[in-house]
């Protein structure tokens, strides 16, 4: 089975997603982001989704999921490069990623997240 990787960025792990997203994919990234939260002790998770043309309310649903459960373990999302059309589709299923944060750029993501980030190292972690 395909896998999505996952990088570590300093107390962050990196998520592009480039290709379209099945039951089994997204099961899949989502117990890899799990388990990558914990080992690596990440505070914050970056979702680079610039590479999607199109978005389906399961892709939004997996994306609430996965901000959910990182929060659940101490680490904020953060949304990024999503292209207009994306944003649109979103908002007209209804869907409003509660929890997720959003970002034009992974620069600006990691603005987001950055006072996360620095709480992580001052906690001796």
């Amino acid at each position: 089975m395909d896998r999505i990787p996952i990088l570590k960025l300093g107390n962050a792990l990196l998520v592009t997603i480039q290709v379209d997203m099945h039951d089994q994919l997204a099961t899949a990234l989502e117990e890899d982001l799990t388990s990558r939260i914990v080992e690596c002790n990440a505070r914050g998770v970056l979702i680079d989704i610039s590479a999607l043309e199109i978005v389906d309310s399961f892709m939004g649903r997996m994306l609430d999921n996965i901000a959910a459960v990182s929060r659940i373990l101490d680490a904020d999302t953060v949304v990024v490069g999503m292209r207009p059309a994306v944003a649109i589709t979103l908002v007209e299923l209804g869907l409003s990623l509660n929890g997720v944060k959003t970002a034009l750029n992974v620069d600006r993501g990691m603005a987001l997240i950055r006072p996360q980030l620095i709480a992580g190292d001052d906690d001796g972690d």
